[in-house]
């Protein structure tokens, strides 16, 4: 026997498996790679569908605070309008020409809330129930709440009770109509009211009246077709309006374009009237 041969036969190193079983193990290592493939694929697709499901829960804050703010703007609005400043449509040509039909002016709710008070000469908007109109039952709740509130936005006709007047005289005035140059008088004054519409005589209608403490005395700038204290004369009252109804003094014009602006002035009309003396009852 030839020892030599055997050796050989004994220590030869096994090859590697042919065929089928090389198959095999591709085959699972091909199944490994494919598995970790759809695992990844299953892991994108939880993180999409958390994503997207982020992203709706996302918009809907934003979505909130847009609601928030489109209901907070209106709310804002009326507030300012209510006690700061109020839009006011003007309805009738009255105040010609200072003031027209359509202007859109802007009333300063502030400007007697301090401690001041109207003086001659100013532009106010005031509630005329119990002095130029009766005190009347009140419309239908609804319908005053949705006009109130379109016309403290200035976007329809401010109440039947809203008027807008020039103030002439204040407590304690004497107002005299019409001296021998047909010039109205305040405190023994003549004005020289450069506001007047042109054409206008300061009244046609002669008066002589003091003007009680706490209360105003009212005049349109168009005098002939403006119905105002004068028209009143014979009323309770006597056409005065109470300081604690007026709502505000017209500071500017905001609409339409061509006329913003303030509104003219008195033009020292009042600059030398002075302080009443009481001397008149």
């Amino acid at each position: 026997m030839d020892t030599e041969e055997q050796h050989t036969k004994r220590d030869r190193s096994p090859e590697p498996a042919k065929g089928p079983e090389e198959r095999s193990r591709f085959s699972r290592s091909g199944g490994g790679e494919s598995a970790a493939k759809a695992g990844e694929t299953a892991r994108a697709g939880e993180s999409g569908e958390a994503g997207g499901a982020d992203g709706r829960s996302g918009r809907r804050p934003a979505l909130r605070r847009a609601a928030l703010v489109c209901a907070a703007l209106p709310a804002a609005v009326l507030l300012l309008s209510a006690f700061v400043v109020q839009p006011f449509l003007i309805p009738s040509g009255s105040m010609e020409s200072t003031l027209r039909i359509g202007d859109r002016v802007f009333v300063n709710k502030l400007a007697y809330r301090f401690g001041s008070a109207p003086e001659r000469g100013d532009v106010v908007v005031f509630d005329g129930t119990g002095s130029f109109l009766p005190e009347t039952a009140g419309q239908n709740p609804v319908t005053g709440l949705l006009r109130g509130a379109a016309a403290v936005l200035g976007l329809a006709d401010p109440p039947d009770t809203d008027f807008v007047k020039r103030v002439v005289g204040v407590g304690g005035d004497h107002v005299v109509c019409c001296d021998r140059d047909g010039r109205l008088e305040v405190n023994g004054t003549p004005l020289d009211e450069t506001y007047l519409h042109a054409g206008d005589a300061p009244s046609r209608v002669p008066f002589d009246i003091v003007v009680p403490d706490g209360t105003l005395w009212m005049m349109g700038d168009h005098r002939d077709r403006s119905s105002d204290s004068r028209s009143h004369l014979g009323q309770p009252g006597g056409g005065m309006v109470p300081v604690d109804q007026v709502i505000g003094r017209v500071d500017w014009i905001g609409w339409p374009w061509s006329r913003t602006g303030s509104p003219a002035g008195a033009g020292g009309a009042f600059d030398g009237v002075p302080e009443p003396d009481g001397s008149h009852g």
